[in-house]
Formats: structure tokens, sequence, C-alpha cells
């Protein structure tokens, strides 16, 4: 799950497999499970397997949060690059991984490049008829210069945040299609961090906020993401939408 600390401009890069070399850091830090089942069912091992498969799901994790392949791949395309994964772990590729990839990376870049611009425009397009939507559902919202949407639901008598200031805050962050990707609603506890230090529709929406206000906003993917998305939880192009209530301004 993404984190408020996440919210953080990221650059705007294009979709590459293959770039100059560079450390491929986690976005999400393991965490350790004892119990036997997870919400989705029973663990696929025993306790004295569970730690190397765990290794799997770290390294997919990783993978997942630099490209979306399972977005971008098909079924039978995934196969083979589970197979290359495992033959070139184990050993028992047929062929140099350096002579692969100077052979066949070049033409891997130009078709993730190219399938990643078609489902941002997608995308980004969809999240435009959702603020079409919320402005004809919500006679109070209004539309910013910038695109976003600002809708109030209780209006504040307090203190109103600059970017400048610490804000202390709950909010529910889901996607045009009401999936949740982060929310301290839902873990029951209030955030706080440097209204400078997030997301430009976050520093937008909040400055137009006083304490003890709460809002929804609406924020298309240039002043959220970008075509980059966040991780495996933000799609890249995607509008997001934030119930944000607002407890205080430091």
């Amino acid at each position: 799950m993404a984190s408020i600390a996440a919210f953080a401009a990221s650059s705007m890069g294009a979709v590459s497999a293959f770039t100059a070399s560079r450390s491929a850091i986690p976005r999400f830090a393991a965490r350790v499970m004892t119990a036997r089942h997870m919400a989705g069912g029973p663990m696929p091992y025993d306790d004295e397997k569970m730690p190397f498969y765990a290794l799997g799901v770290n390294l997919a994790k990783q993978m997942g949060g630099q490209t979306n392949f399972k977005t971008l791949l098909e079924e039978d395309e995934l196969d083979i690059v589970l197979e290359a994964f495992g033959e070139t772990l184990k050993g028992t590729s047929t062929q140099e991984a350096q002579v692969v990839l100077s052979t066949y990376g070049p033409a891997l870049n130009k078709i993730l490049q190219n399938r990643s611009e078609k489902i941002v425009d997608r995308v980004k397009a969809d999240g435009e008829k959702f603020i079409a939507n919320f402005l004809d559902c919500n006679e109070e919202a209004v539309k910013t210069d910038s695109g976003m949407v600002y809708y109030p639901m209780t209006e504040g008598e307090g203190k109103q945040p600059t970017v400048e200031n610490t804000v202390e805050v709950h909010y529910h962050g889901t996607l045009t299609d009401g999936t949740v990707f982060d929310s301290s609603v839902d873990r029951g506890q209030t955030i706080s961090f440097p209204l400078g230090a997030v997301i430009k529709g976050w520093q937008e929406g909040l400055a137009m906020m006083k304490e003890g206000g709460k809002a929804t906003l609406v924020i298309p993917s240039d002043l959220a993401y970008g075509d980059n998305g966040s991780g495996d939880v933000i799609p890249p192009g995607a509008t997001l939408k934030f119930e944000v209530e607002l407890f205080k301004v430091t």
C-alpha cells in the first residue's frame, strides 16, 4: 500500500527495460509474516520454504515498482519473461545474457514504450470523463486553472496552510473506479507531513482549506504521479480522488 510519504513528486521518465545502470530500490519494505494464512488464502508452502517464496515476492514487487509488466504484457509474453528469469538465475540459458540484452533490449524498449503510451492515453481519457461527470454531479465543485477539482464538504474556520506549513490530516485515496490505494482513515490514524513535500494537487488543494475543514480533491495525473504512476497501486496517467480532513496547521 502506498503511503502519504510516497506522494512526493516523481520523475517523468519514459518506460524502459534497459537503461544506464542504477540500483533498484524496493518501494515497499518487506513485512515479517508469521501467520500461516493471508487474506487471500493459505500459504503455498510450509514455514521452512516460505522465506524463499518471500524472496520471489520481493523480486516481483521490485520489478512491478519500476514497470507495471502485468498491464503491458500478454499472458504468454509474461510466461516467456518468467522462463528467461528462471534460466538466467539457474545458469541454464543457451545464450549469454549480455548477447540477448544487446540484441533484443532496444526492441523490447520500443515495444514497452509504445504499449505504455497507449495505456496512459486511455487512462488519462478516463480521468477526464470522471472529472466532467464529477463536476456535473456536484454543483459546489470548482475546477481550478491547473485542472484540479475542489469540492468543499465541511468549511473550516481555523488556519489556512501554505506549502511552508506542516499539516495533520485524515485522507482516503481512491482511483476513479473506486479502488482504494491508500487511506489513513482505514488505518485509524491521522498523519502529519510538510505540505511542500507532496504532490502538486495536494499542495494546491490543502491550501484552499482551513483547519476543521473537509473536502474532496480530484487530481489529474499531471498534478499527481504523471505518466509513471506509483508502484503497482497507482497506474500511469491516473486521476486520483481524495477525501481529506484538515485537523491542524503548524
